[in-house]
Order: C-alpha cells, then sequence, then structure tokens
C-alpha cells in the first residue's frame, strides 16, 4: 500500500540536522518513507491523508523500562529505591506467564497512544511476551535479564543463563526485524561476580548489545565501592563488560572518570529523568555526558517507577530540570532533547534505518494534534513539542508504513480484550 500524507508540519531531517517544512507532503510506499517536500509529488499514491492542523515527527524511542510492571502501579510508592524493590520483588514472584504478557500488552496500548513506535525492555519472560510485538506491530528490543547466582552455582546450567541465550537465539531479528533480542545484566548488585564475568565473556563472543542499569543511586554506587574498591562503571569494566554496544540505564551517580571510562568504550546513557525524581535517586550528569560527545536517549523506566510509559512528558522534563540545577536555561536545547527521544534511542536499538523522517527511512512516523489552546501559536516548533506538547496531542501513530493508532482507536490491538485480562492480572496479584 502506498499513502501520502498531505498539508502537514513536518519536522524532517536534512544533513542531520531537523528542517521544518510548513504544509508539506510526505509519501510512504510499504514501510518506507520515499518522498518528502512542499509541493505535491508526482506520484500517485493509493491513498491520501489530509493532516492539516497536525505535526509529523519521526517515532519516539523509549530505550528503558519494565513494561509489565504497570500491574505494579502505585505500589511502594514514595519509598527510595532499595525499599521499592522489596515491595516489588515479591509482588513480580507471584506473576504468572499471562500476567507479563497482559502488562507488556496494556503497556503496548499505552506507548501506541504516546507516540512510541519502539522500545526497550528489560524483563522476565520475553520468551512469553515477545508475542505481544508480533501481534502488537510495534518495535521492540526485549532482553532475558541476567542476575542471582552465587559461588556455588553452576555456570553452564544456570536456568537464568539458560533462557536468555535461547531467547536471543530464537528471537534476534523475528517479524521482519521488528524484533531485537539483546542480552542483559540487571546491576552489579543484583548478581554474582563470577557469574558476571564469565557472562560478560560469552555475550561478548557471542556479539549483539547489553542493556544494563548502572549507578542509579547513591547507595548503589558507594555500596560497590565498599565492597570492591570500585565504582559500578570500573568493576563492570574489571568484569569484561562493554566490548560489544550498551546502553546503560540512569548513571546518575557516575563519576567524571566513569565517564570517560563509558565514553572509550561507547557506550550509551539512557536518561530517566522522571523516574529518578520520583524515586529521589538524583540528577544525572546528562550536560557533561552531552559535552563528552556520548550517545544519550531517554527512558520512561517501569510504569510502577514513574508512573506512566508518556515520552513526552519524559522530553519536558528531560529539557528543564538540568537547566533548573546548572542554573543555565539553554543548556537542554529542544533540538538536543528531540534528538535523545528519537534518533540517539534508535543508535541505542542498533536500528540504523529509523529514528527520523527522511527519504529512505522506515516509516515510523507520529502525527501531533496542533489545533489545541496549549498548541498555539506554533513559532517555535521544537519547542512547542518539548515544553507545551502532551501525549494526548497524538492523533496517529505508524510503524513500517502501518497505521497502529488513531483518533483514539487501535487498527490491531484489541484494547476491551486486553484492559479486561489485565484487570483479571490485577485481581490476581492483589486479590
Amino acid at each position: 500500500m502506498s499513502l501520502l500524507f498531505t498539508h502537514a508540519d513536518i519536522v524532517a531531517t536534512n544533513g542531520g540536522r531537523f528542517e521544518y517544512l510548513r504544509d508539506a507532503y510526505l509519501g510512504v510506499e510499504g514501510d518506507t518513507i520515499d518522498y518528502i517536500g512542499l509541493s505535491a509529488p508526482l506520484k500517485h499514491y493509493s491513498c491520501r491523508k489530509d493532516m492539516s492542523d497536525h505535526m509529523l515527527i519521526p517515532g519516539l524511542i523509549n530505550c528503558h523500562g519494565h513494561s509489565a510492571m504497570n500491574l505494579l502501579k502505585g505500589m511502594g510508592s514514595d519509598l527510595p529505591l532499595q525499599e521499592w524493590l522489596q515491595i516489588m520483588w515479591p509482588i513480580e514472584d507471584r506473576m504468572r506467564d499471562e500476567d507479563f504478557v497482559n502488562g507488556m500488552n496494556m503497556a503496548i496500548l499505552e506507548m501506541l497512544a504516546g507516540g512510541t513506535t519502539s522500545f526497550c525492555d528489560m524483563y522476565m519472560r520475553p520468551s512469553i511476551t515477545q508475542k505481544c510485538i508480533n501481534e502488537s506491530g510495534i518495535k521492540a528490543n526485549l532482553t532475558r535479564v541476567m542476575m542471582g547466582g552465587d559461588k556455588h552455582t553452576d555456570y553452564r546450567t544456570y536456568q537464568n543463563r539458560l533462557e536468555a541465550l535461547d531467547f536471543v537465539k530464537t528471537y534476534d531479528g523475528a517479524f521482519g526485524d521488528r524484533l531485537h533480542a539483546d542480552w542483559s545484566v540487571h546491576a552489579e548488585y543484583t548478581i554474582d561476580p563470577d557469574i558476571a564475568q564469565k557472562w560478560a565473556e560469552e555475550t561478548t563472543e557471542l556479539g549483539g548489545r547489553l542493556h544494563i542499569h548502572i549507578s542509579e543511586t547513591q547507595q548503589e554506587h558507594e555500596a560497590c565501592i565498599g565492597r570492591y574498591g570500585m565504582t559500578p562503571v570500573r568493576w563492570l569494566e574489571e568484569r569484561g563488560f562493554f566490548k560489544i554496544p550498551t546502553y546503560a540505564a540512569h548513571c546518575v551517580w557516575c563519576t567524571e572518570d566513569d565517564l570517560h571510562v563509558l565514553q572509550s568504550h561507547g557506550v550509551s546513557v539512557v536518561h530517566n529523568p522522571e523516574s529518578n525524581l520520583k524515586l529521589g535517586s538524583g540528577f544525572a550528569p546528562i550536560p557533561r555526558m552531552l559535552e563528552l560527545g556520548m550517545n544519550v536517549a531517554l527512558g520512561t523506566d517501569g510504569a510502577a517507577s514513574n508512573n506512566n510509559l508518556n515520552m513526552f512528558e519524559e522530553m519536558h522534563v528531560a529539557s528543564i530540570v538540568h537547566n533548573g540545577y546548572t542554573n543555565d536555561p539553554v543548556i537542554m536545547t529542544p533540538e538536543t532533547i528531540l534528538t535523545m527521544a528519537t534518533a540517539n534511542g534508535a543508535r541505542v536499538q542498533g536500528r540504523n534505518d529509523t529514528g527520523s523522517l527522511e527519504v529512505g527511512k522506515k516509516a515510523d512516523i507520529v502525527a501531533v494534534n496542533l489545533d489545541a489552546p496549549h498548541m498555539r501559536p506554533n513559532l517555535n516548533p521544537l519547542a512547542l513539542l518539548t515544553y507545551s506538547a502532551q501525549g494526548s496531542d497524538v492523533t496517529l501513530t505508524m510503524v513500517d508504513g502501518n497505521v497502529l493508532y488513531e483518533n483514539g482507536e487501535y487498527a490491531i490491538m484489541d484494547k476491551e480484550k486486553i484492559t479486561y485480562e489485565f484487570d483479571a492480572s490485577v485481581r490476581h496479584l492483589y486479590g
């Protein structure tokens, strides 16, 4: 199928920089953008969609989360991370396969309605939840998180390891490459040192990408120094990590030395400002990371610590919080923020065919309604997106040329059925 968006404002990319086109045209052939311009193309498209009073932007990419944790939303509120985890883990132990599926499906409904076209998920049972990616049409990088073990653990037969290996072997590149299967380590403090070292060696040999938490809290950071005489970054490097493309969530308490280590290995950082603020974790040194030329993307973290999956909120908070504590109102520009939420996220996921609106890129496109009081006047489009727009302003979400969400309706997913099954999981977990 071919589709032409007409009379749209478009946040295109030209020569690596955003270019704003007013009253323009964008053509889609199959799963690919094949035209962007101010005049109507000569080519005939089978469908046309008038996008007057709408802005077309690249699909947003949520690079860190635990999707099915929306089943735990509201639990442990107003607790610091370590105490919060003590509330979360017992509930997670009660989760069945169907609960992970129901939680993931509800999360995807929320993300599509908010303009997210791809996401990274670090959680259990991805061999079960992979079907949510297949059936929804969204893109995702899923991991079977590696954690636990002790000095008595037989590494070769460790079930966690076997599940992770099987998941990557079976599903990496599945569903027309919409699903990427990545490696994962939860964090330094949740894995046995010997298991970690062997896992680093094995995953480095196999290749791929690695998803991890690093220095989310001061307590985590300083406890590692107390145990090993080094920071989590140095500990992970010593174990042999970072030799494959790595994306690290949080990095709130990373030192200057840590940042140089991460930079030297090309590690991407995923900034989760709302979760960090809600859990009282602190302010990640994002301006310094950007100054060092590091790739920084955005993530919501899980809905239990946010408490939503709204990337527009994440962009807004990321755009203002660093200006505040640095006393510098221009340190985080709208261009920087939108790049973090799109192109930088695509780089994290190993997807060089998305993250921007350009001819030849995948048609991962979001339409934002401009016909609302808080969206007028449109004098600075990128500022409007980061400071004014809401997730609820999204009217259309397209992935690989397929419209998955439009004006409150889902083209593929059955919202009523998913809601019923999600509520059944809530009753199972809480009685």
